[in-house]
C-alpha cells in the first residue's frame, strides 16, 4: 500500500493498515522560492510551480504577431533631427546625419549650421605657458603676454613677472666719471668712488639738472629725455604720450584700417584676422582667399565647384541636369515630362540620365500596329516566308549607367500566360555583333538577356532578343526589339 498524492506522507503502515497525512501546499511564487528568470512569470501549482515567459519588446520595437520588429522612426516621422540633419534609420533606433560637413575650425550646431569653435574654452592649454589664447574665425593664435612693468623692472622670458633691471650690470646706468653705480630695486644709484667728494664750490653746480637721472623712473611713464633746464617723456612702439606728458596711452592702430579685412586692437600692438573663407598671409595683414574647390578632402560637389571669393559654388553639365536643392547634387531633367524635347509627333519621347531621345516603333510589311510599342504578323497562310516570320514584334526601352554591376541581368522574356509542357528557345540575332550581352534559359518558360561586358561610356545599343515557343508540337517566334540606353552615372 502507498500514499495517492505527492503532498501526502505515509507515516505508518503495515502489511494490513497504512496511515496517510496532507502537507499544505507552498507558495514558491509568493515566497520567492521559485527560479524564474526576470523574464518569466511565476504561477503556483499544487505541490510546485511552473514558469511562463512573458513577451515584451524594448525600446524602440513593436510587437507584431507575438514578434518584436523594428519601428522605423525616420518614416514614422518620430525622430528628434533638425533641420540640416538627416534621419536614417538603425535597428531598435535612429540616428541624426549633418546634410553638410563643416571645415576645420568649426562645428554644427543642433539646426545644421557650421559655426565657429572657440578653441580657447573648449581646448585644454591650447598654447604654452607665457601665451595667451585669441580665438579666430575658424581657428585660434598664440600670443606671448604682455605685462606693463615700471621703471627699472622688465618682463621674464615667459613673460609672467617683472623682475629688476641692472642698470648696473647692462651699462644703461648714467653715473658720471669718478662714480660708482649700485644697483637698487627698480633703480640705482650713483655714489662716489673712494677718494671722491662732491665739490659743493664749483662752477659746474650752476649746471643743467639731469631730472632723468635724479628721479630715475618717477617723472615718466616709459622714457625719460633730459632737455635743457627741464625733461621730455615720450612713448615706445604702440603707444603715444596722454595729455599730461607723463603717462602712455595704447594707440588704437586699426584706426588706421593696417589690415586688409579684421583688426583687433591689443595693448600695444594689434592683430590681424580674416572673415570666414580667407587665411592670412605670412605678412600678417593680407587676407587670401581659400579655394575650398582644390583643399577639400571630400567632394564638395557632385560634378564642379567653382570657387567663388570667400566661398565656392557648385555648377552642373549645361545640358540635361539642374541643381538639386543641397546645391550639391545634380538631378535628371525630365526633358519628355516637361515638354523641352524636340521629338516630332510621331515619334515618342523617352527620357534618359542627363537627355532624352526621340524614339520611332514602325511595323515592318506583313505587321499591323496593335498598340504603342506591339505589332501583330497579318495572316498569310499561302506565303512560306512570312509564316516564319516572327509572330508578334515588341519593342522595350531600357536605361542603366555605366557603373552597374556585371553580370546584370536586364530583360526576362517567356510566354504569357505559360502552361505546361512550354518549352522556348531565346538567341540574339541582331545588335550583339561586339558581344556586351548574352541570354540565359531559366527554366522550360523563362529566359534572361544579361549584360556581361561593361560599358564605360554613354552608349546606345539595339537588340533583338527573339524566343521560339514549342507548344502542342508547333513552334512559334516572338519578337523583342529592345532600346538599351547606357547613361553617366547619377550627380
Amino acid at each position: 500500500l502507498t500514499c495517492l498524492l505527492l503532498h501526502q506522507l505515509q507515516l505508518l503502515h503495515s502489511s494490513e493498515i497504512m496511515l496517510c497525512f496532507c502537507f499544505a501546499d507552498v507558495n514558491e511564487c509568493v515566497t520567492n522560492t521559485h527560479t524564474c528568470q526576470a523574464d518569466e512569470r511565476c504561477v503556483n501549482t499544487v505541490g510546485g510551480f511552473v514558469c511562463e515567459r512573458q513577451i515584451s519588446c524594448s525600446s524602440g520595437y513593436q510587437l507584431r504577431n507575438g514578434v518584436c520588429e523594428d519601428i522605423d522612426e525616420c518614416v514614422m516621422r518620430t525622430h528628434n533631427c533638425g533641420m540640416g540633419f538627416q534621419c536614417q534609420n538603425t535597428d531598435g533606433s535612429f540616428t541624426c546625419n549633418p546634410k553638410q560637413r563643416c571645415l576645420t575650425g568649426f562645428i554644427q550646431d543642433s539646426h545644421g549650421n557650421c559655426i565657429d569653435i572657440d578653441e580657447c574654452s573648449s581646448v585644454k592649454e591650447p598654447c604654452t605657458s607665457g601665451f595667451n589664447c585669441i580665438n579666430t574665425v575658424g581657428s585660434y593664435t598664440c600670443q606671448r603676454k604682455i605685462i606693463m612693468c615700471s621703471r627699472g623692472y622688465h618682463s621674464s622670458p615667459d613673460g609672467a613677472r617683472c623682475i629688476d633691471v641692472d642698470e648696473c650690470q647692462t651699462g644703461t646706468h648714467r653715473c658720471g666719471e669718478g662714480q660708482i653705480c649700485h644697483n637698487l630695486p627698480g633703480s640705482y644709484r650713483c655714489d662716489c668712488q673712494t677718494g671722491y667728494q662732491y665739490d659743493f664750490s664749483a662752477s659746474f653746480l650752476l649746471a643743467d639738472v639731469n631730472e632723468c637721472w635724479r628721479y630715475p623712473g618717477r617723472l615718466c611713464a616709459q622714457t625719460c629725455d633730459n632737455t635743457p633746464g627741464s625733461y621730455q617723456c615720450s612713448c615706445t612702439t604702440g603707444f603715444s604720450l596722454a595729455f599730461d606728458g607723463k603717462n602712455c596711452e595704447d594707440i588704437n592702430e586699426c584706426d588706421n584700417n593696417p589690415c586688409s579685412q579684421e583688426c583687433a586692437n591689443i595693448y600695444g600692438s594689434y592683430q590681424c584676422y580674416c572673415r570666414m573663407g580667407y587665411y592670412l598671409k605670412e605678412d600678417g595683414h593680407t587676407c587670401e582667399d581659400i579655394d575650398e574647390c582644390s583643399q577639400s578632402i571630400g567632394n564638395l560637389c557632385a560634378f564642379q565647384c567653382v570657387n567663388v571669393p570667400g566661398s565656392y559654388t557648385c555648377a552642373c553639365p549645361p545640358h540635361g541636369y539642374s541643381m538639386s536643392p543641397n546645391g550639391r547634387t545634380c538631378q535628371d531633367i525630365d526633358e519628355c515630362a516637361i515638354g523641352s524635347h524636340n521629338c516630332s509627333a510621331s515619334q515618342t519621347c523617352f527620357n534618359i540620365q542627363g537627355g532624352f531621345r526621340c524614339l520611332s516603333f514602325t511595323c515592318p510589311d506583313n505587321y499591323r500596329r496593335v498598340s504603342d510599342i506591339r505589332c501583330e504578323r497579318i495572316s498569310c497562310p499561302n506565303f512560306q516566308q512570312c509564316q516564319t516570320m516572327p509572330s508578334r514584334i515588341t519593342y522595350y526601352q531600357l536605361s542603366f549607367q555605366t557603373n552597374i554591376i556585371i553580370p546584370a541581368q536586364i530583360f526576362r522574356i517567356g510566354p504569357s500566360p505559360a502552361y505546361s509542357g512550354d518549352n522556348i528557345i531565346i538567341s540574339i540575332p541582331r545588335g550583339n555583333e561586339e558581344g556586351y550581352f548574352s541570354t540565359r534559359k531559366l527554366n522550360s518558360f523563362t529566359g534572361a538577356v544579361y549584360l556581361h561586358r561593361q560599358v564605360r561610356e554613354p552608349r546606345d545599343f539595339l537588340i533583338d532578343v527573339e524566343m521560339k515557343l514549342l507548344r502542342q508540337g508547333t513552334f512559334t517566334t516572338f519578337l523583342a526589339r529592345i532600346y538599351v540606353f547606357i547613361t553617366a552615372n547619377s550627380m
